[in-house]
Parts: C-alpha cells; sequence; structure tokens
C-alpha cells in the first residue's frame, strides 16, 4: 500500500498563550474563549487548610490567643491573621476554591488583603473573577 501524498517531517502548530506566575509558580494562560482544564490553586487549598486548622485550635480552647499560636507555629501573628480571615469568606467561594473553579486572577495574596465580611458584598466584589 502506497501513499498518493507525502507527509511532512515537521509539523509547526501555533498555539496563543502566556506565561503567567500564581502562587510561586509559573502557569500557562489561555487567551479569552479558549477552554482550560480546572486546576486546583494548592497554595490557595493549603491557605484554607491552615486557616480553618487554626480557627478550630482557638475555638477549642488549644491556644487562647493568636499570638500563642502562631509563636508554635513559626510564624508571624500579623500572617497569621490575614491567613485566618479566609475562613470569613463564603461557602460558595470556598467551594470554588477548593473545586479549581476560581478565576485566574484569584490568588492568595488577592484574598489576604481585605475582603468584605458579608458573603453578599463577597459575591459582588468578587463576581468578576468567579467563573
Amino acid at each position: 500500500m502506497t501513499r498518493a501524498t507525502a507527509v511532512p517531517e515537521t509539523v509547526t502548530i501555533h498555539v496563543p498563550f502566556r506565561v503567567v506566575k500564581r502562587g510561586g509558580r509559573k502557569e500557562m494562560q489561555m487567551p479569552e474563549g479558549a477552554t482550560q482544564p480546572q486546576r486546583m490553586d494548592n497554595t490557595l487549598v493549603k491557605a484554607l487548610a491552615r486557616a480553618f486548622r487554626w480557627k478550630r485550635m482557638l475555638e477549642s480552647g488549644e491556644f487562647a490567643t493568636i499570638a500563642e499560636l502562631a509563636d508554635r507555629e513559626g510564624i508571624a501573628p500579623s500572617y497569621m491573621t490575614r491567613v485566618l480571615r479566609l475562613t470569613l469568606l463564603a461557602p460558595d467561594i470556598v467551594e470554588a476554591i477548593l473545586d479549581g473553579k476560581q478565576g485566574p486572577q484569584v490568588t492568595l495574596a488577592q484574598l489576604l488583603e481585605t475582603v468584605p465580611l458579608e458573603w453578599s458584598a463577597q459575591q459582588i466584589s468578587q463576581q468578576v473573577h468567579w467563573k
């Protein structure tokens, strides 16, 4: 069996994307409209897990103060306080992060900034960022 047309030895494919830093690592960002596989942001997930663990330790009375817990964990109390604020995120936002459905511009650094306390205000301020 022979082929009627020759198969080229080299095929070039152009894929438009850009490389962005996210959570301390580089990631491909596809152009708008392109489907991108959902990916959990391990940095965000780890921070959420820590925040809820620390909250549980404080609420149980295992540690009396944030300063005491921060000292045991070997981190600055101010950083712990910012991470603990993640426990105030609306449940659907936490779920979106755990499912990898948060927008690509949602990062730990962004969430450690001031986030509204009311869940409805979080939805309004974050609606552009969530898929």
